[in-house]
């Protein structure tokens, strides 16, 4: 359950709390620990191209800017093993790391080691995704907010013909707390107004398993009777687009995605992928990063100004929070976007297969 999100009034990056006076404040505060820190960040999957292209090295970079270059990130990353997650948890516990960072591959399975840490004196901030247990906060985007405006796409792009239009919904693996926010967001605008023709889950969020998911749904509707798909995210959306073509379609398909991977901004910008939702690695990467190292330093001020939100776990209830907001990443805002953020170029998006589609909607 989430409340009432405010990250839209308060200061929530690092230029924003400059700007309101805390970052910069000189309040006198006793730390708990100086620079010298070692954040314990535990990442789920490679899959998922962003995490170890975006969100390791931005947290890294932040840390290191927050401590005079003295703080290090310790970094493990689970291959969406839960299993494996739990033991590079355990073994950045032995070693006595100073605050642990976690987006965990199943958050029910993860509590007893957050226990674990809580026990010996670490904080745990839950990054990404909702752990369970007795977390210190948690930094994610407005995950329900992502579904709606994926679904919102689809109503949208389907128009007059939306509500006898048949949709398959391709949501992420069940043991991801926010696989159920993207679905409940997403089925908010999707009921009533569409045909929701079939419906998967997509074990680990492994693209193979959607693919055969997307196969298992052409069988069964027909291929020219399916008018959209809900795709949680855009590894995802990729294996269920090479599945459509593999059966022979030959009309494009309003496709949805998340993360705004550089493949999917460049289907998008192809007309391949109908939107992606981008969420600012920057905000959510960086915020994290000075939220661990505040709570470390017992820098009270500049973490309350960051945490502003309450959301509930099925263990726990008012988790300090902070919601980033979402965007949906079309043709018509890749410049205002993902380029001016920095996290691709013109010229990495618009590779010689690309040159002619950029040059049709003007991105040079």
């Amino acid at each position: 359950m989430r409340h009432l999100p405010s990250v839209m009034a308060v200061c929530v990056s690092a230029l924003l709390l400059t700007s309101c006076g805390v970052g910069s404040s000189n309040t006198a505060v006793s730390p708990k620990k100086g620079d010298d820190i070692t954040l314990g960040l535990l990442l789920p999957d490679r899959d998922t191209s962003r995490f170890d292209k975006f969100d390791y090295p931005l947290i890294k970079k932040e840390v290191a800017a927050l401590t005079h270059g003295k703080g290090k990130v310790s970094y493990s990353n689970a291959g969406a093993s839960a299993k494996r997650q739990s033991e590079q948890f355990q073994q950045m516990v032995s070693d006595g790391v100073d605050v642990i960072l976690v987006d965990a591959v199943d958050a029910e399975a993860i509590e007893p080691d957050v226990q674990k840490a809580k026990d010996a004196g670490i904080p745990v901030i839950a990054y990404d995704r909702l752990a369970r247990g007795p977390i210190d906060a948690y930094v994610s985007h407005d995950n329900e907010l992502v579904g709606e405006v994926q679904g919102r796409a689809i109503v949208e792009a389907l128009g007059d013909k939306a509500e006898t239009s048949k949709v398959v919904m391709m949501n992420g693996s069940p043991a991801d707390p926010n696989t159920a926010l993207f679905k409940k967001g997403a089925l908010s605008e999707l009921n009533g107004k569409v045909v929701i023709a079939k419906e998967y889950d997509t074990r680990e969020w492994l693209p193979s398993v959607a693919k055969a998911n997307m196969k298992k749904a052409i069988a069964s509707i027909g291929l020219n009777n399916i008018a959209a798909v809900y795709s949680a995210n855009d590894d995802m959306a990729g294996a269920v687009l090479d599945e459509l073509k593999e059966a022979g379609a030959t009309k494009t398909l309003p496709v949805t995605g998340q993360d705004a991977s550089l493949a999917a901004v460049q289907r998008v910008v192809a007309g391949e992928q109908y939107m992606t939702v981008y969420k600012s690695f920057l905000l959510e990467a960086t915020n994290a990063a000075q939220i661990a190292v505040y709570k470390v330093q017992g820098r009270d001020l500049q973490f309350d100004a960051l945490i502003r939100d309450k959301v509930d776990s099925p263990t726990q209830d008012d988790i300090p929070s902070l919601l980033v907001p979402v965007v949906a990443l079309t043709k018509d805002n890749i410049r205002q976007t993902v380029v001016k953020d920095g996290v691709y170029t013109v010229q990495q998006i618009c590779t010689a297969a690309y040159a002619a589609d950029c040059a049709a909607i003007g991105l040079k």
